[in-house]
């Protein structure tokens, strides 16, 4: 590691030959995509060639220090593949269902012309000011977490904080509303 650390290939190429085997396993056990797996292990080398100086001996030995980074770039792109998957559901899930054709200005239109629009202008109006105006800009402006934060100067956390306590509190106003049309009506 010494040798690495002053930029010696020879030592990376060492290393590499010493230690991609047990690297190998060690990700082969949490990733079972052979490609994602061989991507993995060459992320570790490069991560281990470019944060060299971040090993200190005394702390442990380098293979040590190899093996838990290989967990945790193996943990990494579990987590990216799952979180790909979702945001693939709920693209399909979105077209499914037809409304990936409503852009964000449409949105507002749609629901200015819904019957529904009094209902949920009657339920937003029930939200805490901060929870409304979020709620507000996510939802009829179409703007993102990100967005919302630069665009009111509140912290990227508050600003989730405040949309799902909002998103909350709308859900079950509208579970709430449901059930009693339903139980007016009589079909509940």
């Amino acid at each position: 590691m010494g040798r690495i650390q002053s930029r010696d290939e020879k030592a990376l190429e060492a290393l590499i030959k010493r230690y991609s085997g047990i690297v190998h396993s060690v990700v082969s056990r949490m990733i079972a995509v052979e490609q994602d797996v061989t991507d993995v292990v060459e992320e570790v080398f490069l991560g281990v060639w470019n944060q060299a100086g971040n090993f200190d001996l005394t702390k442990g030995k380098a293979i040590g220090w190899i093996i838990t980074m290989a967990r945790r770039r193996a943990i990494d792109r579990v987590r990216r593949v799952q979180a790909y998957a979702r945001a693939e559901m709920r693209f399909r899930t979105s077209n499914d269902t037809g409304t990936s054709h409503f852009a964000a200005n449409d949105v507002q239109k749609e629901a200015a012309h819904s019957d529904t629009a009094s209902v949920f202008a009657n339920l937003l109006s029930t939200l805490p000011p901060a929870q409304c105006a979020v709620v507000r800009m996510a939802f009829y402006g179409g703007l993102s977490h990100r967005e919302i934060a630069r665009k009111t100067g509140l912290p990227l956390g508050t600003v989730k904080t405040r949309l799902e306590l909002g998103v909350k509190k709308l859900r079950a106003a509208v579970l709430a509303v449901g059930s009693r049309e339903a139980w007016l009506s009589g079909t509940a």
